[in-house]
């Protein structure tokens, strides 16, 4: 089955052929038959596991279309975050199906996070190697918080830290790759994005990977004018645990 009608700018043509194989196109198709969308527009990021590109429904709205790469995945680097997580306690020992557990992983990571009252985008559905989220942004995808700093630092910092208690406590997950190029800047308003190595709690790793979200996102408010340290933002999010 050719992209033919599913994707018309030719420069997304030239990204699939290159990138993509056929099955990915197979699974776009059935997405696009169940109606979560009509279109694959353009690219919106690239990355070494995977391409988010901006799709467009029947009814003329945005949506989010990730797809991960099944040619060059790191397979090491995937199995470090999957290896301990019950959900997938099965995980595949080929290429395509680590892929898939893999995208499913952030579907479910999403819906997780969502359901804790984290703002994340909101996953629609996902097959094989392809997630379709909801669309951050307007004409644009929103920039990351590395792209654009938001203006009001003292209120992502009180944003992070409530996230942070959050996710450990209501979500059971621990987001392991938190910042400034995970956060999305959606006219002032963080979204936390890229969630598929997000780890349960029981993780051998969770607490490794807990500690390193909170100094990676300290030294970030650090740099933009608010002097904190990881110890004190330990200490903030401790605090909002036993407030609750």
């Amino acid at each position: 089955m050719s992209e033919t009608g599913l994707i018309r700018d030719e420069s997304t043509k030239k990204i699939f052929a290159k990138v993509f194989d056929q099955r990915t196109i197979l699974t776009l198709h059935a997405l696009a038959g169940k109606g979560y969308f009509d279109v694959v527009e353009f690219v919106v990021s690239t990355g070494k596991e995977a391409h988010v590109f901006r799709a467009r429904d029947h009814a003329g709205n945005f949506r989010a279309v990730k797809i991960y790469k099944t040619l060059t995945t790191d397979f090491k680097r995937m199995r470090e975050y999957i290896r301990g997580d019950l959900r997938f306690r099965n995980a595949g020992k080929n290429r395509h199906e680590l892929v898939k557990m893999w995208t499913r992983k952030e579907f479910e990571n999403l819906k997780k996070f969502s359901n804790a009252g984290i703002r994340v985008p909101l996953p629609l559905a996902v097959k094989g190697n392809v997630l379709v989220m909801e669309f951050i942004g307007r004409e644009k995808a929103a920039p990351t918080l590395k792209e654009k700093p938001v203006k009001d630092v003292l209120k992502l910092k009180e944003t992070v830290e409530n996230w942070l208690e959050l996710m450990v406590e209501k979500a059971g997950l621990v987001h392991a790759d938190f910042s400034e190029y995970n956060i999305l800047n959606f006219e002032e308003e963080p979204v936390l994005i890229d969630c598929a190595q997000s780890v349960l709690t029981t993780h051998p790793k969770a607490e490794y990977f807990f500690k390193r979200d909170i100094k990676n996102i300290s030294a970030y408010l650090s740099k933009n004018g608010l002097k904190t340290s990881s110890e004190a933002l330990l200490k903030r999010v401790r605090e909002i645990k036993n407030a609750r």
